[in-house]
């Protein structure tokens, strides 16, 4: 087989001696759309964060592209390529569209000893063609987030994912709280990521949405996956089943 883009091997967390994550496999290949489903306390959000460099396993290995990784921070995953869009910390509110995207990775036009001037325009620029990129048409690359709709700031991280050449894209309940027609832009640029080689890892409990674009469903329960399927051998009613 192809080797993984990104692979946890036998992952375990405790959390003051709850143990949250049991033994835990994935494997992820290029340009797929993995489904992460399960009912709360099932141990998706800790694997999403040890695959995402925010919390270190206690035991077992990640690894990229075959290598074996050890990250001390979401940095280090970012620098490999793996990008995550938390549910509800994904963006600065109350900074703009262009600073977003550019957040921690900002062009310099000038460097003055340990300090940076910011290459504003350059920023503005990019900015206004990453949002155009996944067809998102916005007035001003300075308008400050906390004026975007939820669809809208999914929205511009997918963009900044896209304009960064993300390998992995981990969607934390992506399509919560939005409307029907913003829903559907977030699942049409899950697939625009697939198309252009990006492999995404979409969390939700909303089987409904992820299972039309999902190529694999990984089921856990109680810090165990207990099932993993390709889509087209399972169906809502039985993945349905095995979370309830």
């Amino acid at each position: 087989m192809d080797t993984p883009v990104l692979q946890g091997v036998g992952l375990h967390k405790w959390y003051k001696g709850v143990h949250a994550l049991k033994g835990v496999d994935i494997r992820l290949g290029r340009s797929e759309v993995v489904g992460l489903v399960g009912d709360n306390g099932a141990g998706k959000s800790t694997l999403i964060k040890i695959l995402s460099g925010a919390h270190a396993p206690d035991k077992g290995t990640v690894e990229v592209e075959g290598k074996k990784v050890r990250f001390a921070s979401p940095r280090d995953a970012m620098t490999l390529g793996i990008e995550t869009i938390y549910q509800y910390s994904a963006l600065v509110p109350q900074m703009s569209i262009a600073r977003n995207i550019f957040v921690g990775r900002e062009p310099v036009r000038l460097r003055l000893g340990p300090i940076g001037i910011l290459d504003t325009r350059r920023m503005a620029r990019e900015a206004m063609q990453a949002l155009r990129d996944v067809e998102l048409h916005l007035r001003s690359p300075d308008t400050p987030v906390e004026e975007l709709s939820g669809g809208e700031r999914q929205g511009v991280t997918i963009a900044r994912a896209m304009y960064f050449k993300t390998k992995v894209m981990i969607l934390d309940e992506p399509t919560n709280h939005l409307s029907v027609k913003e829903t559907n832009k977030v699942l049409g640029w899950v697939e625009e990521m697939k198309s252009q080689g990006i492999t995404s890892v979409f969390i939700t409990h909303n089987l409904h949405h992820v299972y039309p674009i999902a190529d694999r469903v990984i089921v856990l329960a109680r810090g165990e996956k207990i099932a993993e399927s390709d889509k087209e051998d399972t169906s809502i009613e039985e993945l349905t089943d095995l979370i309830v």
